[in-house]
């Protein structure tokens, strides 16, 4: 047999990775994320996102240090942070929550306790619901709920220096407010798993109360796992989403092992494991853990919320992403479910350049002025064009040059660039000659960042550069162009393919060596309904 080692190398798993039915997988999440507000949670020390890679230290309070005499004074810009999350998800919010210490000792945590909320959570009894349309899952909707989430501090942040031989503390994290959000176990997958963790990053940030990075240590995740009902195992250490996805792996295989071999009653005890990058090793054993030695923290009142309040702030929250992304769907937008999610979820965009809600209200506001001037003047208004042409020619050009939305809108705000769509839909310009004006107007504005003429003249630019449609061809100068494409081609079997429909997606390449030729101002409808004219294609 096989080593261990060999049989369950991480890329090994990864690529050929499969759940086996006779081995039932459950898991739990908890998920610390660290909340946006302008101050700590229990001090007025500014809570800079950025503390870590600035001077150590230097974003502390004497209560974050723990000077002895001073007491935490709680930020309630926190707890309304951890009211609207709480309802986003559904929970019943605890009207009288209040704190507890957790007795521990670390470098990074000089209190000698962490100020937590144990007995009496802030609220409970949530879910957040997954979609298999919206979220990728194989059932049509997957309920995961919510067991609780309480408002804590983070603590500070310990580094070795091998060069000094000595551990160094920096106390800039430490009193950060968190909120940790406890799941029931109820995920059975890892579809559902890396669909709840995407989908909680993107309401965070939906709700702007943190920025939901698991790069920056802004969101955590620990999973709780465990095969055909065996005692429970956590991971731990897990700081993006691929260690989270391997590391489960990992530890699925490693426990199917050791029950394929007899060995499974070393899963009846509960233990904490950590992810190196390439397996999880033990850390301890749940029983030796520390006794905790909770008790309430008596230097801290009550939160004692009532309902009017809790009512009001619900009534402040936003429409959900889930909401936002069906309505994109549906008239009068009808967008594909791919520009959709692209409008409403956070996925690979450039958060430096944009946020989802600036692209959503650029296009919104663009379609709308777009719909307005194609009434006005009688023009057949083109749904899909706007999200056409934001989503996959603007963006383009804007990650490709990396200029901001907010700076683009100086120079195009959406009226202006709903213009643009309107002298494409009337044939003023041609789809290619229209890119090459959008590509002009950016890189202009790249290199001109406060030179360049914020009233875009549109037609004065297509005088300039020759960009007018050729709307009026002669039908038989056309013929004649594409005639020369077919016999310089010198391939009878394309032709053949075409002609007959086995291939029909060859016609494309012709229209393209005809927009070449004619440099994009003659439509390709044109040169399409041309071939199709001189090949007798009837399909």
């Amino acid at each position: 047999m096989l080593s261990f080692k060999r049989d369950y190398t991480t890329r090994a798993i990864t690529s050929k990775f499969k759940l086996l039915p006779e081995y039932k997988l459950k898991c739990g999440l908890e998920i610390h994320t660290q909340l946006s507000t302008i101050n700590k949670l229990f001090s007025l020390s500014t809570n800079n996102p950025f503390a870590d890679i600035e001077k150590p230290n230097y974003h502390t309070s004497y209560f974050d240090i723990s000077l002895p005499g001073t007491q935490p004074l709680l930020n309630y810009e926190v707890v309304l942070y951890a009211l609207r999350l709480s309802l986003a998800l559904n929970c019943k919010v605890n009207l009288n929550s209040h704190f507890d210490r957790k007795h521990y000792f670390y470098g990074d945590q000089p209190l000698g306790y962490q100020i937590t909320q144990h007995y009496s959570p802030f609220s409970s009894a949530g879910k957040l619901r997954l979609f298999k349309e919206l979220d990728a899952i194989d059932e049509p909707f997957k309920d995961i709920a919510i067991t609780q989430l309480q408002i804590e501090q983070d603590t500070g942040k310990s580094t070795y220096d091998a060069t000094d031989s000595m551990t160094k503390i920096d106390l800039n994290r430490s009193n950060v407010p968190l909120i940790e959000m406890v799941t029931e176990p109820d995920f059975t997958d890892l579809k559902q798993i890396r669909a709840f963790i995407k989908k909680y990053q993107n309401l965070v940030r939906h709700l702007k109360i943190s920025t939901g990075d698991l790069e920056t240590g802004a969101m955590r995740v620990d999973v709780n796992l465990s095969i055909n009902d065996h005692a429970r195992v956590e991971l731990k250490n897990l700081p993006n989403t691929s260690s989270i996805n391997n590391a489960i792996k990992y530890e699925y295989m490693r426990q199917v092992k050791l029950i394929q071999n007899g060995e499974g009653n070393k899963l009846n005890h509960p233990e904490t494991r950590g992810w190196t990058g390439s397996e999880t090793v033990k850390l301890r054993s749940k029983e030796s853990v520390i006794d905790y030695r909770y008790m309430p923290d008596p230097e801290l009142p009550n939160i004692s919320l009532y309902n009017g309040v809790v009512d009001d702030v619900q009534k402040t929250l936003p429409l959900s992403p889930d909401d936002i992304c069906n309505s994109l769907l549906h008239e009068p937008y009808k967008l594909s479910l791919k520009d959709a999610k692209i409008l409403t979820f956070n996925s690979n965009g450039r958060d430096d350049l944009y946020s989802n809600e600036e692209l959503r209200d650029y296009y919104l506001e663009t379609f709308k002025a777009y719909k307005v001037l194609c009434d006005k003047q009688n023009i057949q208004f083109v749904r899909k064009l706007p999200a056409n042409w934001i989503i996959h020619e603007l963006l383009g050009n804007m990650n490709k040059l990396e200029v901001p939305l907010k700076n683009l809108r100086c120079i195009l705000p959406p009226e202006k660039f709903a213009d643009l769509l309107v002298l494409i839909s009337d044939q003023t310009l041609s789809n290619s000659s229209g890119k090459l004006l959008l590509s002009h107007i950016l890189n202009n504005f790249k290199e001109n960042p406060h030179d360049l003429n914020k009233n875009i003249d549109f037609e004065a630019l297509i005088d300039e550069y020759d960009l007018h449609a050729v709307s009026n061809v002669n039908d038989e100068e056309l013929e004649a162009i594409c005639r020369q494409i077919t016999n310089e081609l010198n391939n009878d079997k394309m032709i053949r393919d075409i002609v007959s429909g086995k291939k029909k997606g060859s016609l494309k390449f012709l229209v393209g060596q005809g927009m070449r030729l004619s440099q994009g101002r003659v439509s390709a409808q044109k040169f399409e309904q041309t071939f199709k004219k001189i090949l007798n294609v009837n399909w």
